[in-house]
């Protein structure tokens, strides 16, 4: 077990690494990343009493991750960040091997989380279809950084019987009075689905039903997520098990939703075409949450779990981070993802780029409308974006530690919006109903476009 007092002795002695950490060349100036040690999904996405609080994986003492934990991050406007002290340890029986990913939800003025406790069993187990318990758990806290005991929802006996080892990554719906479950599952029969529970207090849940393809659509659907965005309902899933193609499923596994016309109370619903929301090489489990504004954010996990590249990072005691903060919209049934306004105020100087000419930038914004049907944009001396014959192309060489190519089908280019930070970028494309994030590692700044644009350069995030 991992609780806090274990924590506190044994981070006290890391203290060294830090400044290893804080020095490193490509440690990110604009992205939301740990202290130290490794980072994976973003958890409990919610804000409350002013206060955005982004709880993620996370393993302060191991860049490989392995002892995982929920660390927590606070800020009030995207700009000025904490770093909180880890929030949900896995300190009891119900998450001794881990305190896995899961979802927040406000009600009476307190939050509600619901997470995954991970129990392995000692012995010759393939904790695929025995040997593991899958707990659902659910905490209440009044602020955000404490809270009082851990509740156990639902354990292995409460997943139908056709149900693996593998159950998790709750996230709660609220609809006409009833609170909705959705969980990622694999069945024994190695089908990704997710299965619905439903509640009218948040405390005691029943199965509902599943939802799934008539098609062999992957082995298993991690991070589950559901809302509705101008009364259109979108279905949120991380397939696993896909076949790559040459333009679609890239990746070792897949981020993306399906449009889902669904009546909850009557069971019955119907799933349109899958979309990827990232081909790009570093994207998954997104996490939504609607904040007092009104909008809906997305925030994603930028690394790959299983990926055949790496990170150099790790060789100085961190790895990974997540993506910046995206607002969400949808049009024609489509997803559309958008750098939040608040990142407007990391904007300095602007540069407007004349075609052709190089300039030794790394950490800014660049936007163009002046599109082409043909261009080239060089991000690193060797990474390349090139579109022609309607396909855009993402080369990444040495920079990219085992990423190489990507390339997406794109009839019309209308405009363009690129992020890139000391080891990453983010391409937006038609107001992102594209996009490919990917972490890149090259010490040179180097930028050079075909195409006319803006540049802005970029300040970096407050941290605390």
């Amino acid at each position: 077990m991992y609780g806090k007092e274990f924590y506190e002795n044994k981070f006290n002695k890391t203290i060294g690494r830090l400044e290893t950490v804080k020095n490193d060349y490509f440690r990110l100036r604009y992205h939301i990343s740990q202290k130290i040690g490794w980072l994976n999904d973003p958890n409990g996405l919610c804000q409350f009493d002013g206060e955005y609080h982004i709880y993620f994986q996370y393993d302060p003492f191991d860049a490989s991750g392995k002892n995982i934990i929920w660390g927590h991050i606070t800020t009030a406007d995207f700009i000025n960040y904490t770093y909180e002290q880890p929030f949900i340890f896995a300190d009891s029986n119900l998450d001794k091997d881990g305190a896995y990913s899961g979802s927040a939800v406000i009600k009476d003025n307190k939050i509600n989380f619901f997470y995954t406790g991970n129990v392995k069993y000692n012995g010759a187990y393939d904790y695929i279809y025995k040997g593991r318990e899958h707990n659902t758990i659910k905490i209440v806290s009044d602020n955000g950084y404490n809270f009082d005991e851990k509740e156990l929802l639902l354990s292995n006996k409460d997943y139908p019987n056709n149900m693996s080892c593998h159950v998790r990554d709750p996230k709660i719906y609220e609809e006409n009075g009833l609170y909705y479950m959705f969980l990622g599952a694999r069945s024994n029969d190695n089908n990704g689905l997710v299965l619905v529970y439903k509640s009218s207090d948040l405390s005691t849940f029943t199965y509902h039903m599943q939802i799934t393809t008539s098609y062999d659509f992957g082995y298993m659907w991690e991070c589950p997520d559901y809302f509705d965005i101008n009364g259109k309902k979108y279905l949120l899933v991380c397939p696993q098990g896909l076949k790559s193609e040459e333009f679609n499923y890239q990746n070792v596994y897949q981020s993306g939703y399906f449009p889902i016309e669904i009546d909850l109370e009557s069971k019955k619903y119907n799933l349109g075409t899958f979309a990827e929301l990232d081909y790009g090489f570093d994207f998954y489990a997104p996490q939504t949450f609607e904040d007092k504004k009104g909008r809906r954010i997305l925030i994603g996990w930028m690394g790959m779990p299983d990926a055949s590249y790496s990170n150099p990072t790790i060789e100085n005691y961190w790895q990974h981070c997540l993506t910046i903060p995206r607002e969400i919209k949808a049009r024609d049934n489509k997803i559309l993802q958008s750098p939040i306004e608040e990142l407007k105020a990391l904007r300095k100087d602007n540069v407007d780029i004349i075609k052709y000419h190089s300039y030794e930038e790394n950490i800014f914004e660049f936007i163009s409308y002046n599109l082409e049907k043909e261009f080239e944009i060089y991000l690193r001396k060797d990474v390349k974006l090139i579109y022609n014959n309607d396909i855009l192309h993402l080369y990444i060489y040495e920079s990219g530690y085992g990423r190489n190519d990507r390339k997406v089908i794109i009839e019309s280019m209308n405009n363009l919006r690129i992020f890139s930070d000391s080891s990453s970028i983010e391409i937006f494309v038609n107001d992102g109903e594209y996009v490919l994030s990917s972490r890149i590692y090259a010490k040179e700044k180097y930028f050079s476009s075909s195409i006319k644009g803006n540049l802005y350069k970029l300040k970096s995030i407050n941290w605390n």
